[in-house]
């Protein structure tokens, strides 16, 4: 687990998805770079779920954050997810009008999209054999 004085970070990985766990204050300088190195120091990725449930706190240099891991996925043919945003992450989402930017999910929409990925993988492959 990395960690700022405002923000924790752990992240998980199982195959080609990752789930990063943000917990706290996604602001100020330190945070935003533990957050964006979390994300971007991670090996290739298909999908990358970035869980903000226990996120406390969002301000304008975390919201750009947000953004720019969502372009820099997105030229890397990775797909971020941003997952069951707390209440107070979703209210800023929505003021700033990103909800129709950002790719963010419940935690239901995201496990269909792991069992579809999944399903369709293992069809792939038996059609291979």
């Amino acid at each position: 687990m990395s960690q700022s004085p405002s923000l924790h970070v752990k992240t998980e990985q199982a195959g080609d998805v990752a789930v990063v766990q943000c917990c706290g204050r996604i602001v100020r300088e330190e945070a935003l770079h533990l957050l964006k190195n979390a994300v971007t120091s991670l090996p290739r990725m298909r999908l990358i779920v970035l869980d903000l449930s226990g996120v406390e706190m969002l301000d304008c240099g975390g919201i750009g954050m947000l953004v720019s891991l969502q372009c820099w996925t997105r030229n890397n043919g990775i797909q971020l997810r941003l997952v069951n945003p707390s209440n107070f992450a979703r209210e800023m989402f929505e003021r700033t009008g990103l909800t129709c930017v950002l790719d963010i999910s419940s935690v239901d929409d995201a496990v269909d999209v792991l069992c579809k990925s999944d399903s369709t993988t293992e069809n792939v492959n038996r059609l291979a054999n």
